[in-house]
């Protein structure tokens, strides 16, 4: 069984993240524990009467969370009703990225998937979003970011961005072997350059060890020249090839966190309207899922 958290704040970005999350995962066991998390304004005046409590505030803030979870819920057993999935509601008087780290911890989470907003969708992701906060706090799963128009397609031409200055461990490639095979999806391994150079032996021996991980998998190596930024090359590439997941993993000195500070003038160009699969950083530690594994199996 999948473990997968849907933030949400009610919007229509937000109901098409959701939207392609139990498409993604239609044939699949599934518990999708949908949360919202909301934070009453209280307003500070010296006109305000003392006696205004912020418990009232914050009751009613809940009340309406609550209320918004359940809705949202109905219309997902309404629209898509599949004996497979679960659904389960997390209200919390909380910030949204402590929330999200809270509920990945004690559920166990698998797949954080949200929506991004705007029309240059994936740029918007880059400009202090909570979904780049989330990107950047959450390091014990990968996190999903679907653009607000995107309709779900199955995911059988997937990108991986890499330059190949790091080793990858095979937790870290999980989530992209296990889209591959649930999908039976083609990976494109695509290598930016400036300037188009022969690899160093480091980026020789990882580039080896990537693609012994990807044995059982049909996957192609791309080496590519970079236009103008990494994000409109990639973004030419994913055209190119209809591409339907670009997928990066994110750590120091990663294409995900150069895309992070590249100069919005050349950010604004990065339109790709695709979901963006961000793995976190795991090393030899594993999963989060894999702990899980490991706990269940030393208890048999």
């Amino acid at each position: 069984m999948k473990n997968i958290l849907l933030p949400t704040d009610f919007s229509e970005n937000a109901w098409n993240a959701a939207s392609y999350a139990v498409e993604l995962f239609k044939n699949e066991t599934c518990t999708f524990y949908v949360l919202n998390t909301y934070t009453p304004h209280i307003a500070h005046s010296r006109f305000m009467a003392t006696n205004v409590s912020g418990d009232m505030m914050e009751d009613a803030a809940r009340t309406q969370s609550e209320a918004g979870l359940a809705n949202l819920i109905s219309r997902m057993h309404t629209e898509f009703n599949n004996p497979q999935h679960r659904f389960t509601a997390v209200s919390s008087f909380s910030m949204l990225v402590d929330e999200v780290k809270a509920v990945i911890d004690e559920y166990a989470i698998d797949l954080v998937i949200t929506g991004t907003k705007g029309a240059s969708a994936i740029d918007e992701v880059f400009m202090g979003s909570n979904t780049v906060r989330i990107i950047k706090t959450v390091k014990k799963c990968p996190v999903l970011a679907v653009p607000q128009n995107f309709k779900f397609k199955t995911p059988d031409e997937v990108a991986f961005a890499t330059d190949f200055n790091r080793f990858y461990t095979q937790s870290e490639l999980r989530p992209l072997l296990d889209m591959a095979k649930t999908f039976n999806a083609v990976i494109r391994i695509v290598h930016v350059q400036q300037k188009i150079t022969a690899l160093t032996e480091l980026q020789k021996f990882n580039l080896s060890m990537l693609r012994k991980y990807l044995k059982d998998v049909e996957h192609y190596v791309h080496t590519v020249s970079e236009l103008n930024s990494i994000s409109k090359t990639l973004e030419i590439f994913s055209n190119e090839l209809d591409i339907h997941l670009l997928a990066m993993l994110h750590y120091q000195h990663s294409y995900m966190e150069n895309l992070t500070r590249e100069a919005v003038v050349k950010r604004i160009a990065f339109h790709t309207q695709i979901p963006l699969l961000v793995i976190p950083e795991l090393g030899m530690s594993g999963s989060s899922h894999s702990k899980k594994e490991q706990s269940l199996s030393a208890s048999e």
